[in-house]
């Protein structure tokens, strides 16, 4: 196989991952944003993180979705945790559950950043319709 049969392979699977984790909808508003300077990125980020991790067995992609939730908590990276906290209601998580792993990451991030995520996870799960079902 030639280096760019593999890239290929990888980008198709890596793509057909990431769309079942975050969505048509984000893969579609990622497509019309892609440029030549970005391209090279964006198809790394398909490659790696959606081929060679998000289609490994060990864990399962709820479980990868609390934990990038809790690592991007941490960062503060606001604006990639929208997508994640789409993408792990996809995967299967509550609203409760995605609340308590922000919730957990204040003890290791400390309170603003979990504040803040808190505040990204109440819009986004208010845009996409997710009630909670308890307090």
């Amino acid at each position: 196989m030639t280096d760019k049969a593999a890239h290929d392979a990888l980008q198709t699977t890596g793509r057909q991952a990431m769309t079942e984790v975050l969505g048509e909808a984000y893969t579609a508003r990622r497509d019309t944003t892609t440029t030549p300077l970005n391209q090279a990125l964006r198809h790394l980020s398909e490659e790696f993180p959606y081929a060679s991790l998000w289609t490994r067995d060990v864990i399962t992609r709820r479980e990868r979705s609390m934990v990038t939730i809790g690592m991007l908590v941490a960062m503060s990276q606001h604006h990639e945790l929208r997508g994640h906290l789409v993408g792990a209601l996809n995967n299967g998580c509550t609203p409760e559950e995605i609340a308590e792993v922000i919730t957990h990451a204040c003890a290791y991030a400390g309170f603003p950043a979990a504040i803040a995520a808190m505040r990204t996870a109440e819009d986004v799960l208010r845009e996409v319709g997710a009630t909670p079902t308890s307090p």
